[in-house]
């Protein structure tokens, strides 16, 4: 799991967090991680950069 819990819980206030909610967030940060590398690859980096989201 790439994101933590206790933070997400922080950031929601006083929202509830379902469980399938963190599922579904490390989907897409996983999907975001990926495509960021594809980017950075794409100009020749190995550094992912804020522009590569």
């Amino acid at each position: 799991m790439v994101v933590r819990k206790s933070k997400i819980k922080e950031l929601a206030g006083d929202f509830r967090v379902s469980a399938d909610f963190y599922e579904a967030l490390n989907k897409k940060v996983q999907l975001d991680i990926k495509a960021a590398q594809k980017r950075a690859g794409a100009n020749g980096r190995k550094t992912l950069r804020p522009e590569d989201i």
